[in-house]
C-alpha cells in the first residue's frame, strides 16, 4: 500500500532552457533536500497560465510534491515562462505580472467579464488571508477600540441630514 509522499516545500521556481519547474523541497521521512524537476510540455506564448498551473498542480505525478505550492504561485511561473517565449524581458514580464496580481482601487469592477472578476476577488482572497491577525499571532488583540475625531473637520453628507428631519 502506497502512502502519499510526505515532503515540505522549500522553494518553487522556472527554468527556461529546456522549460521546467524546479521544486526544491524536504523529505519528511528521511530530512533530506531534494530537487524535483517538472518538466513544461506543449506551453506556448499564447498558452493559459491559469489553466497550466491547474494541470500540473493535479497531475498524478506530481500531485503529493506541490501540495504545499500555491496555484497564484505556480500561475505566476508559468507567466513567466509565457513572457520569456514572447521575448519580453524578465523587468518587463515582472511589471506585467505585478499589474495582473495588483488591485487598483480605481478601477471599476463592474466592467469586468466574470473570469476577469473572479481573478480578482481570489487576489482579494488572499491578501486578505496574509494580512488577517490570527489568535495565535503575537500582535493579535481581541477588541480594538478605536476613537474617531468629532470636530468641524468631518464632512456630512446631504442626505444625512435630510433623512434626520424627516423623522
Amino acid at each position: 500500500m502506497y502512502v502519499g509522499m510526505m515532503c515540505a516545500a522549500k522553494k518553487c521556481g522556472i527554468r527556461f532552457q529546456p522549460p521546467a519547474i524546479v521544486l526544491i523541497y524536504e523529505s519528511e521521512t528521511k530530512g533530506k533536500i531534494r530537487q524535483r524537476i517538472m518538466p513544461v510540455r506543449n506551453f506556448s506564448k499564447f498558452s493559459d497560465c491559469t489553466r497550466a498551473a491547474e494541470q500540473l498542480k493535479n497531475n498524478p505525478r506530481h500531485k503529493s510534491y506541490l501540495e504545499q505550492v500555491s496555484l497564484r504561485q505556480l500561475e505566476k511561473l508559468f507567466g513567466f515562462l509565457r513572457g520569456y517565449l514572447s521575448g519580453q524581458s524578465l523587468a518587463e514580464t515582472m511589471e506585467q505580472i505585478r499589474r495582473e496580481t495588483t488591485i487598483d482601487p480605481e478601477e471599476d469592477l463592474n466592467k469586468l467579464d466574470d473570469k476577469e472578476l473572479a481573478k480578482r476577488k481570489s487576489i482579494m482572497d488572499e491578501l486578505f488571508e496574509k494580512n488577517q491577525k490570527k489568535k495565535d499571532d503575537p500582535n493579535f488583540v481581541y477588541d480594538i477600540e478605536v476613537e474617531f475625531p468629532q470636530d468641524d473637520q468631518l464632512q456630512s453628507c446631504g442626505w444625512d441630514t435630510e433623512s434626520a428631519d424627516e423623522f
